[in-house]
């Protein structure tokens, strides 16, 4: 496939001499700020010195949501995607209401634990006694924030939402006038801003039960149930909750053979990425793209996939 900007991002390169390629590439990203772009840069070098006959660039975009309209558009061949919005825009629905956006799975690089951090004196030990408590769902206008408002319908539960940003949220948490908040992790272990919290305030972090993790298995396909081992924090026993994935998705008219070909160089070359993005140390990519995954797999990387041994899961079988 080759869209206007790869059109044009072809064309620079021949006139500065670049070399030939088969095929090339344009990469939907982030913010240049994020270290989520840095991944991107490493996967850019993977992909033109590994994959034979592909050229691709990395452009710097709004994330998400602005990745699945290109993707829509033809405008970019494969970018960043949460697996949670990555679903909506497949199902149509929320955002994509009406304007569904077919994309396909390429593979998951890291998973963002969605952690109810709640202050140790409020005396709120699990997610049903939250009704009427004060409680921030995530910062305003984020993905946790969506997804934290709709768990909690799923589960009947009703706090008393307090808005703000991490700031506001971080200093109202310290001063007790919101009893918790919660805050996407960072890989086994919890935020920044949640370790800053808790240098002086006790917290513990809330954990699903059994009936509530199938209860958003069975109503909430957008969403993962993870198990995060002891140690999130210090003091922090292991615990169950919801999250949702970071993860690569393609257009889905991407060439089969170039999406193998891409899926199998970065699952053999972990160096590059971990240099990148620390959070991937020790990560078992194939494992999270299956467990965490909401959208079926490209034709390609499901060929990688099965080839390494891997059964894939229903949901995530490709389709035509």
């Amino acid at each position: 496939m080759k869209t206007l900007l790869t059109a044009i991002i072809a064309s620079t390169a021949l006139i500065a001499g670049a070399g030939q390629a088969d095929e090339r590439l344009l990469i939907g990203s982030t913010s240049s700020s994020s270290s989520h772009y840095s991944y991107f840069v490493a996967i850019n070098q993977i992909i033109n010195s590994q994959v034979e006959g592909v050229s691709s660039s990395v452009a710097e975009t709004g994330a998400a949501v602005d990745n699945l309209r290109r993707l829509g558009r033809n405008q970019i061949d494969m970018g960043l995607v949460t697996t949670n919005i990555g679903y909506h825009a497949y199902a149509g629905t929320q955002e994509f209401e009406g304007r569904p956006v077919d994309n396909r799975l390429l593979w998951v690089y890291t998973v963002s634990p969605q952690n109810a951090v709640m202050r140790q004196d409020a005396g709120v030990s699990t997610f049903g006694e939250l009704d009427g408590v004060r409680f921030n769902p995530g910062i305003t206008g984020s993905a946790t924030e969506k997804t934290t408002e709709a768990v909690m319908r799923t589960l009947g539960i009703t706090p008393d939402y307090v808005r703000g940003s991490t700031t506001d949220m971080v200093d109202a948490m310290k001063d007790g006038r919101v009893m918790g908040s919660v805050k996407s992790g960072v890989g086994d272990r919890l935020d920044g801003s949640t370790m800053d919290i808790a240098t002086f305030t006790p917290i513990n972090v809330l954990s699903l039960d059994d009936d509530q993790a199938q209860t958003l298995r069975d109503e909430m396909p957008d969403v993962a149930i993870v198990d995060v081992p002891e140690g999130a924090g210090d003091g922090i026993p292991a615990y169950t909750t919801w999250a949702f994935g970071v993860a690569v998705h393609a257009h889905p008219d991407m060439d089969e053979e170039t999406a193998y070909q891409i899926v199998k160089a970065v699952m053999e070359n972990p160096e590059p990425q971990v240099n990148a993005f620390s959070a991937m140390r020790d990560a078992d990519i194939a494992q999270m793209t299956l467990e965490v995954g909401t959208v079926p797999l490209h034709a390609g990387a499901a060929r990688y996939f099965e080839e390494q041994g891997y059964d894939i899961p229903d949901a995530l079988q490709p389709v035509q």
